[in-house]
């Protein structure tokens, strides 16, 4: 008389089957957050190389940007751009690294840590891959030295931001977090602009890079469950 399906030993169970809406955020992720930016970065890294008609159309805007330049505009964009960086995104990347960790979320640690020393090793590589000469229009009052595409600000912010949406998002203050993070990532950008140390190219390009690698390194590490979601016993 025929029993009962033997059941898999542990260790052997499949692979969680996703439900159609976790299965269709995935995708859309994937599409939205790797891909499209994936291939933008293309677009603008292949432009790159023919600068005439990418340096008109950017300078323009450098120039427009700095038509409205004042006092008090170039006191608030300098701390942007600070915030942006060494006093606001690199602290920020390093506390919240940690609070994970004391906080034991080992996989939601190890997507934040991954997402921004990966983000960080990403752009010096293509900083010294393209070595694009950052813009000369005018004397910026805060310059740089290093090369251009893409920018670190903006990659930094992007990444930062994508860490925190994509962490929040299964709690009540995504949309808070979603606001905030969006306006941060815009303000930053523009500030390097405003300050004449960026193409608005190497701006776009450090938003699409910094979005796909934390996108991928999102669907790498909770393509079976969600952040926050403990294991069932």
């Amino acid at each position: 008389m025929p029993g009962r399906p033997a059941e898999p030993p542990p260790g052997d169970s499949a692979a969680p089957v996703l439900p159609p809406r976790r299965r269709l955020g995935l995708l859309l992720l994937l599409f939205l957050g790797v891909l499209a930016p994936l291939w933008l970065f293309a677009e603008l890294a292949d432009e790159v190389h023919e600068l005439e008609e990418m340096v008109h159309a950017d300078e323009a805007l450098l120039r427009w940007l700095n038509g409205l330049a004042g006092p008090r505009l170039d006191a608030f964009f300098v701390a942007v751009t600070h915030a942006g960086y060494e006093y606001g995104v690199i602290p920020l990347d390093v506390l919240l690294s940690l609070v994970l960790l004391l906080k034991r979320k080992w996989r939601e640690a190890a997507f934040a840590t991954v997402s921004f020393v990966g983000s960080a090793l990403l752009n010096l590589a293509a900083k010294h891959s393209f070595q694009r000469a950052r813009p000369d229009l005018w004397e910026s009052i805060a310059p740089e030295t290093t090369f251009s595409f893409p920018s670190g600000h903006a990659m930094g912010s992007m990444t930062l931001a994508m860490v925190a949406i994509l962490l929040a998002w299964r709690t009540r203050w995504r949309w808070p977090v979603a606001v905030a993070a969006v306006a941060f990532v815009l303000l930053v950008g523009l500030s390097r602009l405003y300050l004449g140390v960026h193409y608005p190219s190497d701006v776009m390009a450090g938003w699409a890079a910094g979005l796909a690698w934390v996108a991928g390194t999102y669907l790498v590490l909770f393509r079976a469950r969600r952040p926050w979601r403990r294991r069932a016993h």
